[in-house]
């Protein structure tokens, strides 16, 4: 597995956050002022220290909103629940999936084309981190 550590960036640098949401239907022209200021690392990273991207690969994901190349925004310092999409190794091999704790334990993809993973008790399974944020290129 590939991935990608934080850099430390002593100039952060804040990009605007405007006041209204973007309505997915007609939007407002009228309310284009700002509200304030975001940085996206204070955004997208709740431990820095135990954070880290990982680049996706593979269509599994999709109706879940990640999609082949993908950046993942990785948080191994959170305790992974049933419905949380995580970063695992099932018998060593590393993948991105949906964690299913109920009624049976697996890794769910997210695109009916895939099966789901059941992860028996034999079975060698490491979690490396809850996937907090996708950043997904329109263009």
């Amino acid at each position: 597995m590939k991935h990608y550590l934080p850099v430390s960036c002593p100039d952060m640098q804040a990009l605007n956050l405007y006041a209204d949401t973007v309505p997915a239907g007609f939007p407002s022209p009228a309310n284009d002022y700002v509200e304030q200021r975001i940085d996206l690392n204070t955004l997208c990273v709740r431990h820095p220290s135990a954070t880290y991207f990982v680049r996706v690969s593979g269509q599994s994901m999709v109706e879940g909103g990640i999609h082949d190349g993908d950046l993942v925004v990785v948080d191994s310092a959170l305790q992974a629940r049933h419905g949380d999409i995580i970063i695992a190794a099932l018998d060593g091999e590393f993948t991105i999936k949906q964690l299913q704790l109920t009624p049976t334990r697996a890794l769910v993809p997210m695109n009916a084309a895939y099966a789901p993973i059941p992860i028996n008790e034999c079975d060698s399974l490491d979690i490396f981190g809850v996937v907090t944020y996708a950043i997904h290129a329109t263009r």
